[in-house]
């Protein structure tokens, strides 16, 4: 599957030029099963790397752009009485297989809320029923820094249920000339059959990870409970995404199991949102996740 891996990473990366690594994180999110935020300026390319994924997934895609008057039921849905005297209900936009929460933190806490249980449980409980949403279900949301006027902050909750969170970054200055130059943007096409991404998924949960490699993950997650280390220590959740994390990071690279490498490659995405402050400046992203790897032998 390194093949299938590497021909998905070529054709995003004609579209998000001179970000391989995080085009590679971002598949990397989805064949953990998990779901993803991105995290930067207005204009950087979230919106687009969202787009390009859904379609070379060949997924069933919504976008739902985030205001402060947006209300719950603009997003699950509402049931409405109609002529044949009853409540029909009318599904909303989470009722896809990737659901693109643009400008995520414009929303009210209250609409932010409602994601909750579809990112967690892959259902929503709407009029006493429990609703399942289709299989795969993947959350992608954008958000601008806090700075940035009209935004509330995601609570820890929430953020705690997004598998990673990245930042695109400016580009290279030959890069941005690139995309100055070029005169369509590519167009793209599915490149995985109906079905295909459920089996590689399947394929991640099978990837060992050994003892080793285990405690090297657990050594990481105790030191951030080191009293005043970071603002927020990790979580038996953040442990259990880390492993997953890792795990499809050695699955995109050909092999069965779990090296220290993976679990040091994914480790930033994965941690640093979960342990810093949401006022922190993006400039200080890396900064908490270095520090607890400079800290942590793997060879122990």
């Amino acid at each position: 599957m390194q093949v299938v891996v590497d021909r998905l990473v070529a054709a995003l990366g004609q579209l998000i030029l001179g970000k391989e690594r995080e085009i590679r994180l971002a598949l990397c999110c989805v064949l953990a099963r998990g779901h993803l935020l991105l995290e930067d300026l207005p204009g950087m390319g979230k919106t687009t790397l969202a787009q390009g994924l859904a379609t070379l997934l060949g997924l069933d895609y919504q976008r739902v752009q985030f205001t402060s008057d947006m209300l719950p039921a603009d997003l699950l849905g509402v049931s409405v009485f109609e002529q044949q005297r009853e409540f029909v209900f009318h599904p909303g936009p989470v009722f896809t297989q990737v659901l693109l929460a643009d400008e995520i933190n414009r929303g009210s806490p209250r609409t932010q809320s409602a994601l909750l249980e579809a990112m967690a449980e892959r259902q929503v409980s709407i009029d006493r029923q429990t609703r399942l949403l289709p299989a795969p279900f993947f959350v992608i949301a954008t958000q601008n820094p806090q700075d940035q006027a009209g935004t509330y902050p995601l609570p820890e909750s929430q953020l705690d249920r997004f598998l990673m969170c990245l930042s695109l970054g400016y580009p290279g200055r030959e890069t941005e000339k690139r995309m100055l130059l070029q005169t369509a943007r590519p167009a793209l096409h599915a490149q995985l059959a109906a079905g295909e991404l459920l089996q590689m998924q399947a394929a991640v949960a099978q990837v060992r990870v050994a003892n080793a490699a285990l405690d090297y993950l657990l050594d990481l997650v105790e030191t951030s409970r080191t009293p005043g280390l970071v603002p927020n220590a990790l979580s038996p959740r953040a442990s259990q995404a880390l492993m997953a994390a890792a795990q499809a990071w050695a699955y995109m690279a050909g092999r069965d199991h779990v090296l220290p490498d993976d679990i040091q490659e994914v480790f930033g995405a994965v941690a640093e949102h979960r342990m810093r402050h949401q006022t922190q400046s993006g400039g200080r992203r890396h900064q908490l996740s270095q520090s607890l790897l400079g800290r942590v032998d793997p060879l122990r």
